[in-house]
C-alpha cells in the first residue's frame, strides 16, 4: 500500500502517538537504548543556569583591531517586572500566540513533539515547531539557537527540571522577562516601551496581541522591516485575537472591536549616538551579509573583531570636528573612508555626526556626484594605450566637442585659461578642457572599464560618454576610497571589508575574513599615475593638504556643478582616504559654508583629509612612491590637435553651463 501524507489527516492523535512510540521502540532497536542512556546521562549532568545572568552575559562586543571595545549589542535593554504587574490580557495574548495549554500541560508536550515531527515530515522539513513555553524559555535563556540533537536534549532536560522545580507562574514570569522582541529589547516591559512608548501595565488588548505576535519571529514580523513584514504581523495579530476569543479570554465584542494599533517607528538606542553609531550599524550590516541575524548578535555573546584602528578612527572624528565650522546646516553630509592598500581593510569610517538624528551612512549609503575625482580613470585609460603623461594638450576654455551628433561644450573651473601643458600640469590644476579630449582619445568605454577594475561597483551607473572624465556619476565614498586604494597598492584591487573575525561565546572562531585581492593594473601605469597625482598635493589644487601631511602623497580634488559636492581623495603607500561634503539636495551649493565663498575639494575636504592622515600615519615611516616608468617616453608629445573640436562660439554663456574642478 502506497504511503500518502494526506491520509495522516484521517488519523486521530491517539493512534498516531501509538505508531510513533512503537516505531521508536521496535524499529529503533539499539538506537532507542543508546538514546535513553544519553538522555539519562544528560538529565544527571545538565543543570539549570542562573536565568538573571543570561542576557547581561550574552551581549556581543564589537572591538577595534587592537582589541579595544567600540561598543556592545544587546546589553542593558532589559527590565524585570513581576508577573503580578503584567496584566492578565498580556499574559493571555502570549499564551494564545505560543502555548494556549501552558497551565494544563507538562513541561514537555509529547503531543507537541509528535505534531512537530509529522509537520516536518509532510513538509520536507518546513513544518512547525512543537515547543511548550517552558521549552522556549529553556532554549532562550540557557541555550543557543543551533539545531542539533545535543541542544534539543539539553532543552528537554532543562525544561523537565524547570517544570519540577518552578511553578507555572514562575516560568511564565521568567519567560516574559527574557524573551527577545527585536529592536534591541528583551522582555515584555522593554518591548512595551520600544513598540508603544508605554509600560506593560498600560497595554491595550490590541497592543498586547501585537507583542505576542512579534515575539515568534521579531525580524519576520517587525513592521519597520517593510510592508511585507507589516502584512504578516497583521495576519498573525488577527490569529492571536481570534485565539483569545476561542479560549474565552476576551469576549466576542472585544475581538470584533479590536483595531490594529499604531506602532512606534524604530528608534535606535543611545549606545548608537554620535559618529560611533554609523560604525556599529555598518558592522551589523556586514555581519548580516555573512549570515548572522540580529537576534543572534543581540544574544549570542559574540566578540566581533573589526579592521578599524582606534587611533585612525578617533583621528577621523577629530579631523571633521576640527576642520568644519561650528555652525553647520542640518542638511550637510560628510563622509570619510580610509582603507589599507592591498588588503582592503577599512581602518576608519565617518558616516555622519549623529546616528540617532539620521541613520543614513554618508560613507557607505549616501551617493553624490564625483566631479573631477574621475579624472585619474581617464589618465589610466590613456596610459594603458601608450599616451604618456609628458604629452602636451591645450587648455583653452571653452571647447566644444561632438557628442554623438550633439554639441557638448566644456569649460574650465571659473573659465580659467591655460595654454599648451603636459598631463602632469593638467592633473595638478584639474583642467577640464584637457581631460575631456583625453578621455575621448582614450575611449569613454575604456574609462568605464578602468573605473570598474579600480573598485567602482556595477551598482554605480557609468555611461561611456565624453562627460565620464568629469565625474557625472554618483558613487559612494567607500567606492572612491577603494579605487584610490587600488592606485596606492600599485594596481592591486582588494575588496573592502570591516569584519575581521567573529568569536563565539566560547571563544571559538565562527568567521574569519580573508583578503580578496588581484592585480588589475600594471605597476608601470600606476607609477606614472602617481607622478601626476603627486603634482596635485605638491603645487596643484590640494597643495595645502600636501604641505600639512609632510610626507609623499598623491590625490585628486573633485568639485561638481555649482559646488554641490566637494571631494578630496588621496593616498600614501600605506593608506588611502576619501572625504566628501554634500547636501541632501544634490542641486544645493556648498558655497558660503563657514564663510567660504567657493567650496571646492581643495578647501574643507582636503583640510579634513590632511589632518586625519597626519594623525593616522604618525607612527609609520615615510615612504616614497615607485620610480616613474615614463610610458611612451619622457619627451613632450604634441597632442594638441588629437581630438577635433567644434567652433567655440557654439558654447552657451558660462553662467548657463556646468562647472567642475
Amino acid at each position: 500500500m502506497r504511503f500518502d501524507p494526506a491520509n495522516l489527516k484521517k488519523l486521530n492523535w491517539s493512534t498516531m502517538k501509538k505508531w510513533i512510540v512503537r516505531a521508536i521502540i521496535f524499529g529503533g532497536g539499539g538506537g532507542f537504548v543508546l538514546g535513553a542512556i544519553a538522555f539519562t546521562y544528560a538529565y544527571v549532568t545538565v543543570g539549570i543556569p542562573d536565568a538573571n545572568a543570561f542576557v547581561n552575559s550574552q551581549s556581543t562586543i564589537i572591538e577595534y583591531a587592537d582589541g579595544t571595545e567600540i561598543g556592545r549589542l544587546g546589553s542593558e535593554n532589559r527590565q524585570i517586572v513581576k508577573l503580578a504587574n503584567i496584566p492578565i490580557n498580556v499574559r493571555r495574548a502570549v499564551l494564545a500566540a505560543e502555548d494556549a495549554n501552558f497551565y494544563n500541560e507538562s513541561a514537555v508536550s509529547p503531543t507537541g513533539l509528535i505534531r512537530a515531527v509529522l509537520s516536518n515530515v509532510t513538509t520536507a522539513g518546513g513544518g512547525s515547531g512543537g515547543s511548550t513555553i517552558t521549552q522556549q524559555y529553556a532554549k532562550t535563556a540557557f541555550l543557543s539557537s543551533e539545531r542539533t540533537i545535543t541542544r534539543k536534549i539539553k532543552e528537554l532536560v532543562i525544561a523537565i527540571k524547570l517544570g519540577q522545580q518552578m511553578s507555572k507562574d514562575q516560568i511564565l514570569e521568567n519567560y516574559l522577562n527574557t524573551i527577545w522582541f527585536g529592536r534591541g529589547s528583551y522582555g515584555v516591559q522593554t518591548a512595551s516601551q520600544v513598540f508603544f512608548g508605554t509600560t506593560v501595565d498600560h497595554l491595550s488588548i490590541s497592543q498586547a496581541a501585537v507583542l505576542a505576535s512579534i515575539l515568534n519571529s521579531p525580524g519576520y514580523y517587525d513592521p519597520a522591516n517593510g510592508p511585507a513584514s507589516e502584512k504578516r504581523l497583521q495576519e498573525r495579530w488577527k490569529y492571536v485575537i481570534t485565539n483569545m476569543e476561542k479560549h474565552g479570554w476576551i469576549t466576542h465584542a472585544q475581538a470584533t472591536n479590536a483595531k490594529f494599533p499604531t506602532i512606534k517607528p524604530r528608534v535606535r538606542s543611545g549606545a548608537l549616538a554620535g559618529p560611533k553609531g554609523y560604525v556599529i550599524s555598518w558592522v551589523v550590516n556586514e555581519l548580516g551579509k555573512l549570515g548572522f541575524t540580529e537576534a543572534q548578535l543581540q544574544t549570542g555573546g559574540y566578540v566581533i573583531k573589526t579592521t578599524l584602528e582606534k587611533n585612525a578612527q578617533e583621528a577621523a572624528v577629530n579631523a571633521v570636528d576640527k576642520k568644519l565650522p561650528a555652525k553647520l546646516p542640518d542638511n550637510l553630509r560628510v563622509g570619510l573612508v580610509s582603507i589599507r592598500p592591498g588588503t582592503g581593510e577599512i581602518v576608519a569610517m565617518y558616516g555622519g555626526r549623529d546616528y540617532l538624528v539620521s541613520q543614513l551612512n554618508n560613507a557607505t549609503q549616501s551617493v553624490t556626484q564625483a566631479g573631477s575625482t574621475f579624472k585619474p580613470f581617464a589618465l589610466v585609460a590613456a596610459l594603458e594605450q601608450g599616451i604618456p603623461i609628458s604629452s602636451v594638450w591645450n587648455g583653452a576654455s571653452p571647447k566644444v566637442f561632438d557628442d554623438a551628433g550633439k554639441v557638448y561644450p566644456v569649460y574650465n573651473y571659473n573659465s580659467e585659461q591655460f595654454g599648451n601643458v603636459d598631463l602632469v600640469f593638467a592633473t595638478a590644476h584639474s583642467i577640464n578642457t584637457i581631460f575631456v579630449p583625453l578621455g575621448i582619445k582614450a575611449g569613454p568605454d575604456k574609462i568605464v572599464d578602468v573605473a570598474r577594475r579600480a573598485g567602482i561597483p556595477t551598482s554605480v551607473a557609468l555611461m561611456p560618454t565624453p562627460s565620464i572624465s568629469l565625474g557625472v556619476a554618483s558613487p559612494h565614498v567607500i567606492d572612491v576610497a577603494s579605487a584610490y586604494a587600488t592606485f596606492a597598492a600599485n594596481g592591486i584591487y582588494a575588496k573592502p571589508f570591516i569584519v575581521k573575525e567573529v568569536l563565539g561565546n566560547n571563544q571559538g572562531v565562527l568567521y574569519e575574513s580573508r583578503i580578496e585581492a588581484q592585480q588589475v593594473f600594471q605597476p608601470d601605469v600606476m607609477a606614472d599615475l602617481d607622478v601626476a597625482l603627486q603634482a596635485v598635493t605638491s603645487y596643484g589644487t590640494a597643495a595645502s593638504a600636501g604641505a600639512t601631511i609632510g610626507r609623499p602623497s598623491a590625490g585628486k580634488t573633485g568639485t561638481t556643478t555649482d559646488n554641490a559636492s566637494a571631494w578630496f581623495n588621496g593616498y600614501t603607500p600605506q593608506l588611502a582616504t576619501s572625504v566628501a561634503l554634500f547636501k541632501d539636495d544634490a542641486t544645493q551649493s556648498l558655497n558660503g559654508l563657514g564663510g567660504v565663498p567657493s567650496v571646492t575639494g581643495g578647501t574643507f575636504p582636503a583640510s579634513i583629509w590632511a589632518v586625519y592622515m597626519k594623525a593616522a600615519l604618525k607612527d609609520l615611516p615615510k615612504e616614497n612612491f615607485p620610480t616613474p616608468a615614463n610610458i611612451g617616453g619622457s619627451d613632450p608629445v604634441n597632442m594638441v590637435d588629437a581630438v577635433p573640436t567644434l567652433d567655440p562660439s557654439l558654447a552657451p554663456p558660462l553662467s548657463k553651463t556646468k562647472k567642475k574642478k
